[in-house]
């Protein structure tokens, strides 16, 4: 069989390498060879191509058959357009001399567009590594901008949650039955919106703490339930807003206790004594 021109397998998976050799055709691929005559490495862009020029064309004019990827690496070097001007002196064509100003003419033409294209490959890289950056930064920007919202939002609900709950808290006052009121602890209902207890059943001013009310707005008793006077501590009243017991019910005057309301309603008292 006769002489192969052909590849050996080298490296990783994935990582493949490959030396050029001569060897039997009934040799296995990577087995005995008779001659190392350059390594082709087609990870690299272009591929990296290292070939003893020389020992390529005494090979290839002895006979030695490269197979199909060997063949275009011999096209790529020039070896196989030099076996084909050798042939031309050889049939008397051409003489030495022009065979070797022809092949030195391609391969200058060659070498420009090895040049040209390793310049390309380059440029394309630098261009899609820039692509590749002004696509992470967008990536990124949106990411950050969306974050931003999001806290934004989660903000302004929190803020928002605050100011419904203050806004409701009178609003449920109003809205819970008076004989709740006289449940829950009177003093808050007081404290947090004491116009509700105008709105309350005058009955449930007796029976939720009257020193409540009548410390924070006496004025209600006059509004809501005069009668409840008698009924409802009328010595804190008295003590509280005696003018409010003056104006009400003038009876308790005598009832309740005459020196408190002598002292803070002088002048009323006298008139208060007369009608009774």
């Amino acid at each position: 069989m006769a002489t192969k021109m052909r590849l050996q397998r080298f490296g990783k998976k994935g990582q493949a390498y490959f030396h050029i050799v001569i060897a039997d055709g009934r040799a296995p691929r990577d087995g005995r060879f008779i001659e190392k005559i350059g390594i082709y490495n087609p990870i690299t862009r272009p591929a990296d191509i290292q070939l003893d020029f020389d020992r390529a064309l005494y090979w290839v004019k002895t006979g030695a058959e490269p197979t199909e990827t060997v063949e275009a690496i011999l096209r790529y070097t020039g070896v196989a357009y030099m076996h084909h001007l050798l042939k031309g002196v050889t049939k008397g064509a051409m003489t030495e001399e022009q065979a070797q100003a022809k092949f030195e003419e391609w391969k200058s033409v060659k070498t420009g567009k090895i040049e040209s294209a390793k310049n390309d490959i380059g440029l394309k890289a630098k261009t899609e590594d820039k692509k590749r950056l002004a696509a992470e930064v967008k990536v990124n920007q949106t990411k950050a901008d969306a974050l931003a919202k999001k806290l934004a939002a989660e903000a302004k609900k929190a803020a928002g949650i605050a100011e419904v709950e203050e806004e409701e808290v009178a609003e449920e006052v109003a809205e819970v039955a008076p004989e709740v009121v006289a449940e829950v602890a009177p003093e808050i209902v007081a404290e947090v919106a004491p116009e509700v207890v105008a709105e309350v059943a005058p009955e449930v001013i007796a029976e939720v703490a009257p020193e409540v009310i009548a410390e924070v707005a006496p004025e209600v008793v006059t509004e809501v339930a005069p009668e409840v006077v008698t009924e409802v501590a009328p010595e804190v009243i008295a003590e509280v807003a005696p003018e409010v017991v003056a104006e009400v019910a003038p009876e308790v005057v005598t009832e309740v206790a005459p020196e408190v309301v002598a002292e803070e309603v002088a002048p009323e008292a006298p008139a208060t004594e007369e009608k009774a």
